[in-house]
Parts: C-alpha cells; sequence; structure tokens
C-alpha cells in the first residue's frame, strides 16, 4: 500500500479558532459545527484509499510521491512556491485520455496550503494560505528590528512567489511527476 503524506493539525485551525470564539463569548460549541471539521478530516481519509479518488488526481500524486514529498519538506521556498502554483492554475494529467477528455484538477487556496500541509505532515493550511501576499517594503531599521526567527522568514519569504506564479522548477517537476500546467489564456497545454 502506497504511503500517503498526512498533517496531525490538518483540519484542526478553524475548529481551534471556533472554540476559542466561544469560550471568549462564554458559549458552549454548537456540536453540529464541530462535526464539520470532523466530518472533512474522515472524508480526507475516505479519500487517501479509494482508488476512483486517486486516479488523475493531483493531491494523490504530490501526497504520495517521495521525491516531491521530501523536496517539500526540506524547502520552505520550494513548499511555498507549489502552494502557489497550485493557485489559479487549472492542471492535467500528461496522458492521453485526460488531455482527450479535458479532466482538469484544480484547488482553492486553502485547499492548496492544506496540502502542502499534508506534505510536510506538519501544520494547517492557514501556514500557507497568501503566503505569496508579502510587504517587501521593510526599510533597514525595521530589518534590523526582527527577531532571528522574524529573520529567517524573511529571508527565506524572498523567494516565495505571488499566488498563481509557477516557476519554472515547479513546471518541470509537475511534468516529471505526470502533470502539465495549463497556461491560462492560451488553449494549448504546455
Amino acid at each position: 500500500m502506497t504511503n500517503i503524506s498526512s498533517s496531525p493539525e490538518r483540519h484542526t485551525f478553524q475548529q481551534e479558532k471556533y472554540i476559542e470564539r466561544c469560550q471568549k463569548d462564554g458559549k458552549e460549541p454548537n456540536e453540529d459545527y464541530l462535526n464539520l471539521y470532523k466530518s472533512a478530516k474522515q472524508q480526507d481519509e475516505e479519500n487517501m484509499v479509494d482508488p476512483e479518488w486517486q486516479k488523475d488526481n493531483m493531491e494523490y500524486d504530490l501526497r504520495s510521491t517521495e521525491w516531491i514529498l521530501e523536496k517539500v519538506r526540506n524547502d520552505d521556498a520550494y513548499a511555498q512556491n507549489l502552494y502557489a502554483a497550485m493557485c489559479n492554475n487549472d492542471f492535467i494529467r500528461n496522458d492521453i485520455w485526460p488531455i482527450l477528455t479535458e479532466q482538469k484538477w484544480s484547488c482553492s487556496w486553502r485547499h492548496a496550503g492544506g496540502i502542502i500541509a499534508d506534505m510536510k505532515e506538519e501544520g494547517d493550511y492557514i501556514d500557507w494560505y497568501c503566503s505569496g501576499i508579502r510587504n517587501d517594503t521593510l526599510t533597514a531599521e525595521e530589518e534590523s528590528e526582527l527577531t532571528e526567527e522574524q529573520k529567517i522568514y524573511y529571508d527565506r519569504s524572498k523567494y516565495f512567489v505571488g499566488e498563481g506564479y509557477v516557476t519554472d522548477e515547479i513546471r518541470e517537476d509537475l511534468l516529471k511527476l505526470g502533470w502539465i500546467v495549463i497556461d491560462e489564456g492560451d488553449e494549448r497545454v504546455y
């Protein structure tokens, strides 16, 4: 059986924030609302073992292919670049039938962030969500006031790209994985 990469914290961010809001307001969390988060995690677990869901599914390929998992786990800039590539883009398996039938794969920004969290086996979608939107206008004085941890993140984020942008390395790796990025406005696939 193929090993599927998953984060133990996946599907927890919204639930935790909901519980915090309820506690702040002195209310008991609605059990039905909490069950929504449990069902999302359960659905994800069921999908991972469903052969029909796995077929022509880029998420499955990303979460089950060791070489790309290693790249994501060892390089946050690469992970962010992969997240950004999944945002606002369509993909198609590089195979005759999916191309002929135009079986495209895409996902939301939140889901893309969740895929990266699963690939890294830590965190949730929020750790990557909107990571391509950043402020590069720090003055030298502001940069000097950053903590060591903030400096590491700031230096690393210089290699982050905006949502929807596909770097050459990501494009090549997705092709190696068997997926083609469909460039917007262009009927041809690359």
